[in-house]
C-alpha cells in the first residue's frame, strides 16, 4: 500500500517587544544575569495580576494582517493547565478557543498556499540548565516572555516544502520587524506533525483529515527540538522513513511526542502525545476578554511593509530580474533596499545616457543583481557581516556596475575596486585610476602588445597557424599578462585574427 505524507507545523517565535507578556519586566532573556529580569508576576507569586502587552497584541495582529487572517471580534486568554519545573504558575498563560487571528494562508511557489489555522499569543517558560545527573538549575528570566503561536493546516507535501514554508514565514517575521527569529538562539522554533494515511482512503474537510468509509486514520506524531530549517528537513524525512517501516511491518503508529537528534540524525521517543483535554483549558479570570475593532486594526496595519514575496516579484517586473536573482536579493530586506537604491542610482544613470537606456536597462539591472548576489554577499560571508556593515555607498556601488557595463574595467579589476572599496570605502573611479586598472580599447596598442607576443613565441604562433586554435587561451593570457590585465578580453581574439591574417 502507498502511503502520502501529510505535514502540518507549529511554530513558536519570541516577539521582540520591550517588556514581558503580561509584566513590565525587560524581554532580555539572553542579555542579563540568571534570575534578575523577574518580578512576583512571570514568577507567579499568589496575588499578582497580569497585564496584557499591547505591543505583543499589535504584532500579532500585523501578522494576521500579512498572512490574509481573518480575525476574532473577541479574543480572550485561557490557562493552559500542565505541571513542569520551569513553568513557575504551575499552567500557562496562553489562547484556546478564541485566538487573535485564524484561516490565513502563505504562498510556498507553484500556487501552493498553505493554510493558517491559528495564530494566538502566548507566555514563554524558563529555562532549565542540566547540570550534571543529579541537579538542573533553572532560569526565570525567559519566563513569561512574549510567544506568538502558528498553526498550520495538515496540508505540506514533503519535508522540503515544509522547509521552505518556515524560511518564507522567517522571511515574514523578519520585514515586519516583530522577531529575529534566529532558530539557533530558540526564536523560532519550528515543530513538525507528520503521519502517514493511505492514498486514495481519506480527503481535507475544514482543515482536517476525513477518513472514507472502512479506513482508519493512522495517528500523527509531533517532532520537536529542531533548531534549523537543515534539522526541520531531515527530521521530517526520517520520521515519514520510520512510519513508512513500522506500516509496512503491520503495526501500529504510536501518537507520540519524538525529539530530534541532530548527533544521530533520528527521531527518539520523549512521551505519549497529549490532547486538549489533557491541558484543562479555561479562560483565564485575571484577564478580560478584549475586542478586536477597526481601530486595534489599523494600529496594526500602520506597521504592515512590502512583504518579501511582493517584493520578489516587483523585483522581476521593474527590473527584469530572473527569479534566482530577485529570490536572493529580497531574502533579507536590508540587502533588498540596498539593492534598490543601487537599481535607483542606476535608473537615473539610464536617464542621463538617453537612446541607450531602453537597450541597457535590461542588462544593467541584470548585472548589479549579480555583483550583487554574487560578489557582494561573497564579502558579507566571508566576513560574517550584514548589509548595515558595508562601507560601500550604493551609489559607488552603482557606480562601480557603470564602469563594468561601459566595459572600462573588465571583471578582474572590478573584483580589486569591490575588495578596496569593501575594505575602506571610496569612489571606484579613483581606485580604478589610483590603481591603473582602466580597460585597453586601444587597438594600436593592443596590436603592439600582439605583436610583440607573436615574435617571442614563434613555435606557437606556427602550430596555431596550422590549426591548433586550442592555443588561442594560451595567447590571450600572455596578452592579458602583457598588458597587467588591463586588456580587453572580448576586443583581443579580433586582434588576434588580424594580425594573423597577414602571416
Amino acid at each position: 500500500m502507498n502511503y502520502q505524507p501529510i505535514i502540518g507545523l507549529e511554530i513558536h517565535v519570541q516577539l521582540k517587544t520591550k517588556s514581558k507578556m503580561f509584566c513590565a519586566c525587560a524581554n532580555q532573556a539572553d542579555e542579563a544575569a540568571p534570575n534578575t529580569n523577574v518580578c512576583p508576576i512571570c514568577l507567579g507569586h499568589p496575588g499578582a495580576l497580569p497585564a496584557a502587552n499591547r505591543q505583543a497584541l499589535t504584532s500579532g495582529l500585523l501578522l494576521g494582517l500579512a498572512l490574509r487572517c481573518r480575525f476574532n471580534a473577541v479574543s480572550k486568554f485561557d490557562r493552559k493547565n500542565y505541571f513542569y519545573p520551569d513553568l513557575p504558575k504551575g499552567y500557562q498563560i496562553s489562547q484556546y478557543d478564541l485566538p487573535i487571528a485564524y484561516g490565513g494562508s502563505l504562498n510556498v511557489g507553484e500556487s501552493r498556499d498553505i493554510g493558517i489555522i491559528r495564530i494566538h499569543l502566548e507566555e514563554d517558560t524558563g529555562k532549565l540548565t542540566h547540570e550534571a545527573d543529579d541537579h538542573s538549575l533553572i532560569d526565570f528570566n525567559r519566563a513569561g516572555a512574549p510567544l506568538l503561536e502558528m498553526v498550520t493546516e495538515p496540508t505540506l507535501r514533503d519535508a522540503a516544502e515544509a522547509k521552505k514554508f518556515c524560511q518564507r514565514f522567517q522571511q515574514i517575521l523578519r520585514y515586519l520587524g516583530i522577531s529575529d527569529a534566529n532558530m539557533e538562539k530558540g526564536q523560532m522554533r519550528c515543530e513538525a506533525n507528520v503521519s502517514l494515511q493511505a492514498d486514495g482512503h481519506f480527503e481535507y474537510t475544514d482543515k482536517q483529515i476525513k477518513p472514507l468509509a472502512g479506513y482508519e486514520l493512522n495517528a500523527k506524531v509531533e517532532v520537536k527540538n529542531i533548531n534549523s530549517f537543515r534539522s526541520l528537513e531531515k527530521a521530517i524525512e526520517y520520521e515519514i522513513k520510520r512510519q513508512n517501516e513500522i506500516l509496512a511491518a503491520g503495526q501500529a503508529i504510536a501518537a507520540e511526542t519524538r525529539g530530534w537528534q541532530d548527533h544521530g540524525n533520528k527521531t527518539v521517543g520523549q512521551r505519549l502525545k497529549e490532547t486538549s483535554a489533557d491541558y484543562r483549558y479555561f479562560p483565564e479570570p485575571d484577564l478580560p476578554p478584549f475586542i478586536i475593532n477597526q481601530d486595534l486594526l489599523r494600529e496594526a496595519g500602520a506597521r504592515l511593509v512590502e512583504l518579501p514575496q511582493d517584493k520578489t516579484e516587483r523585483f522581476r517586473r521593474e527590473y527584469r530580474l530572473n527569479e534566482y536573482d530577485a529570490d536572493i536579493l529580497t531574502a533579507d530586506q536590508n540587502l533588498a533596499d540596498y539593492a534598490e537604491k543601487v537599481f535607483s542610482e542606476l535608473a537615473g544613470w539610464l536617464r542621463t545616457i538617453g537612446d541607450q537606456a531602453a537597450a541597457g536597462r535590461t542588462n544593467v539591472y541584470k548585472l548589479a543583481a549579480n555583483w550583487l548576489a554574487s560578489e557582494l554577499l561573497k564579502h558579507l560571508n566571508l566576513n560574517r557581516q550584514t548589509v548595515a556593515d558595508v562601507k560601500i555607498t550604493p551609489e559607488n556601488f552603482s557606480e562601480l556596475i557603470t564602469l563594468l557595463f561601459e566595459q572600462k574595467i573588465n571583471s578582474s579589476a572590478g573584483q580589486i575596486i569591490l575588495n578596496q572599496m569593501y575594505q575602506v570605502g571610496g569612489d571606484p573611479t579613483d581606485i580604478m585610476v589610483n590603481l591603473r586598472l582602466e580597460q585597453l580599447n586601444n587597438d594600436a596598442e593592443l596590436e603592439k602588445i600582439a605583436t610583440e607576443i607573436f615574435a617571442a613565441h614563434p613555435r606557437e604562433t606556427e602550430d596555431y597557424l596550422a590549426g591548433k586554435t586550442s592555443l588561442l587561451q594560451y595567447f590571450i593570457g600572455k596578452i592579458m599578462a602583457a598588458s597587467r590585465g588591463q586588456a580587453n578580453p572580448q576586443l583581443i581574439p579580433k586582434i588576434i585574427d588580424k594580425i594573423l591574417k597577414n602571416k
